[in-house]
């Protein structure tokens, strides 16, 4: 019979890890009591990185060298990418659903702790799911102290048609905290351009696409790159 493992982040295990620190450009974990530092950010994987720990324990590895090598592990581009400011924090994220936009917000809420505004910027795919683009902005704006509402890839669908997808799914209140900007590049600007010392601004859908996808059409388009051509001007 196979030997069976367990690994958890709450309850008791083989392998535990805990979360001593969170910080935007990473997190102290304990592995079974070692300590670790690790790149990658979000409960979630602090799960995964468990998991190759214990993985890495059970076929023989030396746990010190395992450490290390967690140590050095980088997310994906992308992925919770942080980009620093002199005041600021911006996050790209590949969120474009709604539980990976609740998840991401969640990660920043618990990193912010109420010290500086979180202005998201979000849009949602053309030729898609239209059920979820309430839900998106209705996310948004549940953990967010200011939504902008732009494009993402419109595809074959009129942008403003999108947008007003979105806009259903926000309450008066919401609403008023909440911009429309159909122009991607013109909406990541205006974030950047609204924040103020400790805030954090998301911008989220695309990650690490370099295209926006337009009438059949792609051209370049980079989160990152729009976001660090502004605070590099």
């Amino acid at each position: 019979k196979a030997k069976v493992k367990s690994y958890a982040l709450k309850f008791p295990a083989d392998y535990k890890v805990k979360i001593l620190e969170r910080r935007f450009d990473g997190m102290l974990l304990t592995l079974n009591d070692q300590e670790c530092w690790s790149r990658i950010l979000g409960d979630f994987n602090a799960y995964n990185l468990c998991a190759i720990y214990a993985v890495g324990v059970e076929l023989g590895k030396d746990p010190l060298q395992l450490l290390t090598a967690i140590s050095l592990l980088k997310s994906v581009d992308g992925r919770f990418q942080t980009i620093q400011g002199k005041n600021i924090t911006a996050v790209v994220d590949y969120a474009h659903t709604p539980d990976a936009l609740q998840n991401v917000l969640s990660t920043i809420n618990d990193l912010n702790q109420g010290r500086g505004k979180v202005i998201t910027v979000v849009g949602c795919g053309g030729n898609r799911d239209k059920g979820k683009r309430p839900q998106m902005a209705a996310i948004a704006a549940n953990e967010s102290n200011k939504v902008i509402l732009t494009s993402d890839n419109p595809r074959n669908e009129e942008p403003n048609a999108i947008l007003a997808d979105m806009e259903a799914g926000l309450s008066p209140d919401q609403k008023a905290r909440t911009l429309t900007i159909e122009d991607r590049a013109q909406a990541i600007k205006s974030a950047l351009m609204l924040a103020q010392t400790g805030d954090i601004i998301l911008i989220a859908g695309k990650g690490h696409e370099k295209y926006q996808e337009i009438k059949g059409e792609r051209t370049h388009f980079d989160d990152v790159e729009e976001v660090q051509n502004f605070l590099n001007n």
